[in-house]
């Protein structure tokens, strides 16, 4: 933590995609940046491009974000071929999560795995993923803009049920909310030692808990970066800052 800002934990962030790094073009990230100030932060960015600068930031943060992305992960991942349902992969994009989940988990530093970076962070620890719900499965329940006509300016909304004794349950105060919705993808089989703790109406897996230690470990399918002024999302970064703080005392 620098100097001036000795309270707040630093929080690395990858770029979004490689091509909004290489056009400087931040406003989406950004958003992932506010949300981790509200709650206490000190947002990172770090490079997709610049491996030696990745490297060496690494080690100097305390927790990370993995933000989503127009991309999805590359089917070959997770032992599937690409049905013609999955976007482009950004290989850049998926060696800096896979750089940062690997020091992550081995130093011990809290993860929010955010939509792609939730379905990254599955995939990571072996597990599978859908690559198309509606084609897949059938659902009639709308994930994304694309899935209603005339397509909205704001994420369609949809209810979220939160497994019992969980993180993400006491978090929302309950075992239901709402939850803002941007993806074609989820997890189909989850990873080693994450536990399924929140669901759509439909079935759709929306939230995972890491169990293998005690390390602050959550994915989400939605975009609580998205939903400023929700209880229940400012309460999620609140939680994961103050995860951040934590592991950052543990390190002095």
């Amino acid at each position: 933590m620098s100097p001036e800002t000795p309270n707040r934990p630093r929080v690395g962030i990858p770029w979004r995609t490689s091509r909004e790094e290489a056009q400087n073009n931040r406003p989406r990230t950004a958003t992932y940046e506010e949300a981790v100030r509200r709650a206490g932060g000190e947002p990172v960015l770090i490079p997709l491009t610049d491996r030696e600068q990745q490297s060496h930031l690494l080690p100097n943060m305390d927790a990370f974000v993995l933000p989503g992305s127009p991309a999805d992960v590359e089917p070959a991942e997770y032992g599937a071929v690409n049905v013609g349902k999955s976007a482009p992969a950004d290989l850049l994009r998926e060696e800096a999560d896979r750089a940062i989940l690997a020091h992550a988990f081995a130093a011990g530093k809290p993860v929010l795995a955010i939509c792609y970076g939730c379905q990254l962070l599955n995939v990571y620890l072996g597990g599978t993923l859908i690559q198309d719900l509606r084609s897949e499965l059938g659902t009639t329940t709308a994930h994304r803009k694309k899935d209603l006509s005339p397509e909205p300016q704001d994420d369609p909304i949809h209810e979220a049920k939160f497994e019992p004794q969980s993180r993400l349950a006491g978090l929302a105060s309950g075992e239901r909310t709402k939850i803002n919705s941007s993806h074609h993808q989820a997890i189909r089989k989850p990873g080693k030692n994450l536990r399924v703790t929140a669901h759509s109406t439909d079935g759709i897996i929306e939230g995972v808990e890491w169990i293998g230690d005690a390390n602050w470990v959550v994915g989400v399918q939605w975009h609580p970066e998205r939903m400023s002024g929700d209880a229940f999302s400012e309460r999620l970064f609140r939680d994961f800052v103050g995860a951040a703080r934590g592991a950052a005392v543990q390190k002095t």
